[in-house]
């Protein structure tokens, strides 16, 4: 609303023939445009940055409502950059006067090319270049940051994405917090209780596209011999060549999980005097993928 409103002061005094109507720091400008798709309606989810001509970011933020942003800087060359999900990024250089409006009129972004996704077939994760982390806060303290270090798993790409499949399975003895004392409790029955339950298992057929290159996979996730149903929020990041020449394809996905859901009971654990992490936790994956040999 604010952008609004000085959009509006800022016409009025473009038609006075000056700025007297917005009030402006000694040796600034204003900087503002509109940002339109191409059937020229706004995209209000768009957000820009400006740098100045080291690099640097002199100010950032998201559109209103009509698709549109004014800011004031001081006065100098800048790079204006525009970006929206979905649609390919824009950039321009701007020279902003001193008491003066410059206005970049109507900006249009188009639509991104999407990835290219993998070919129907097999395809297995490649554990060197993948992860899975997690964070999780320590009760009454700091985050705690880990990950687990074995892991396996297979993608079948359907021709049609939406009816592709995948199964994962992690190896629970394998988590990793860099600290050993709280890596065995963590293994221990408090926790993952990883001699009765040895694996972690995720197993998906829904691939739901999100549009851009989002999707979200919804599964089951088996932890501590419970199941439930887990979506893990995607971005794909497409198909490219190893150094070796190699097919791989790569994305990121995140969800986050509760404890409770889980039998793993956090009250329990601090009615004991046991304090290792808090209810919820949040899982992110790297994930790099090539065909299955």
């Amino acid at each position: 609303m604010l952008s609004s409103w000085l959009g509006i002061r800022t016409n009025r005094a473009q038609r006075a023939g000056g700025l007297a109507a917005v009030p402006m720091p000694t040796g600034a400008g204003v900087l503002s445009c509109r940002v339109l798709d191409p059937v020229k309606q706004p995209v209000p989810h768009a957000e820009f940055a400006v740098t100045d001509a080291m690099g640097r970011k002199v100010v950032s933020g998201g559109m209103d409502p009509f698709g549109s942003f004014i800011t004031t800087v001081p006065a100098g060359e800048y790079r204006l950059a525009v970006s929206a999900e979905g649609y390919a990024p824009y950039r321009t250089d701007a020279t902003v006067a001193e008491n003066t409006l410059a206005s970049l009129g109507d900006v249009t972004l188009h639509v991104a090319r999407p990835h290219v996704l993998p070919q129907s077939g097999d395809w297995e994760i490649e554990p060197t270049h993948s992860s899975i982390g997690f964070t999780a806060r320590h009760i009454g303290l700091a985050r705690v940051h880990g990950r687990f270090n074995t892991f396996a798993g297979v993608i079948r790409m359907a021709d049609r994405v939406d009816q592709s499949a995948m199964h994962v399975v992690i190896d629970a003895s394998s988590i990793d917090t860099n600290v050993k004392m709280r890596d065995d409790h963590l293994r221990s029955a408090d926790f993952l209780d990883v001699d009765r339950f040895p694996t972690l298992e995720f197993y998906s057929d829904r691939f739901a596209h999100r549009g851009g290159n989002k999707w979200a996979i919804t599964g089951a996730l088996t932890l501590h011999g419970v199941t439930r149903t887990v979506t893990l929020d995607t971005e794909y990041f497409g198909v490219g060549n190893g150094m070796e020449g190699e097919v791989r394809a790569a994305c990121r996905a995140t969800t986050e999980l509760r404890r409770d859901d889980f039998t793993v009971s956090w009250q329990t654990m601090l009615a004991r005097g046991i304090a290792v992490v808090g209810p919820s936790i949040r899982v992110s994956l790297d994930v790099q993928i090539v065909p299955k040999g």
